[in-house]
């Protein structure tokens, strides 16, 4: 059995120090955040202040009534003098063979159309070969391990030259990221809002205009391919209750046509895929 195990944290703040933090980001009163728990107001504050020690469940209880991820619960259980009870294993640890192997299994069924599997970073883990012939002739430097697909879709030796709505798709980038920042707190997503945002937009990108009319349902992704025009649109898939750091910080994205000239485009590619695969060399 892999032991649970967390990245190295400072543990010079008090438990406090990160109860309030966040409290505060998800914007709740002690009186807010006391009623949720089911303890005093008078309580909680002597926790935020050090003149109380939480017992192990309560550091949990308050976790899981702030929404925090796993990763920020076991930071501050060791800032309470508690080992962390969420393990963090490695993807490719045998305990999330099983995990990993339904991942593949969504990316390789969602074929013709792209989709990819990324960490909390943005980090790409795994992609269908959909995804992997839309890429095209982009800086190798860009296809570097790990590859961040935000920063290869948005940098100008990236795929931005082909994508139409550019304008519109950083905006949609950087409003998801905004929204991860305030969930979970992490500094590099905030880093990575700033070098989106200093991306030139391709002189392409500002002599096309995109033409699209989505009732305002979703932000499509307007991608020039070698069979002209794709517009996509994106979901997530998560797992459901992980326990494992990992796990939970792993996403699919998987794309969509948003109309029928896009699927069928998509269909052709994958056609030309195959029967690549079948010439002999």
């Amino acid at each position: 059995m892999t032991r649970a195990s967390i990245e190295p944290v400072n543990t010079d703040r008090h438990v406090g120090d990160y109860l309030r933090e966040w409290r505060q980001r998800r914007r709740l009163s002690q009186m807010d955040l006391a009623l949720d728990a089911e303890i005093s107001t008078r309580h909680l504050s002597f926790l935020e202040t050090g003149r109380s020690q939480p017992s192990r469940e309560m550091v949990l209880l308050l976790a899981e009534k702030l929404d925090m991820p796993l990763r920020e619960r076991n930071i501050m259980l060791v800032s309470a003098g508690f080992a962390p009870v969420y393990s963090q294993r490695s993807l490719d640890d045998p305990a999330l063979a099983s995990m990993r192997q339904a991942v593949d299994l969504v990316l390789k069924g969602h074929d013709p159309y792209p989709a990819l599997a990324v960490d909390r970073h943005w980090s790409l883990v795994s992609a269908n070969d959909a995804l992997v012939s839309l890429i095209g002739d982009v800086d190798p430097a860009l296809m570097k391990p790990p590859v961040n697909v935000l920063r290869l879709s948005i940098h100008p030796a990236g795929l931005a030259r082909r994508i139409v709505n550019f304008t519109e798709w950083r905006n949609h980038l950087v409003h998801r990221l905004h929204h991860q920042v305030d969930t979970t707190g992490d500094a590099v997503l905030a880093a990575l809002i700033e070098e989106l945002r200093s991306y030139p937009t391709p002189d392409a990108a500002r002599a096309q205009k995109a033409n699209h009319d989505y009732a305002g349902i979703v932000v499509p992704l307007q991608i020039q391919s070698g069979e002209g025009l794709l517009t996509l649109f994106s979901t997530t898939t998560i797992f459901g209750t992980p326990v494992d750091v990992t796990l939970s910080e792993l996403a699919i994205e998987a794309f969509f046509p948003a109309d029928p000239e896009t699927g069928s485009a998509l269909r052709r590619l994958a056609e030309r895929r195959q029967a690549d695969a079948a010439s002999p060399r």
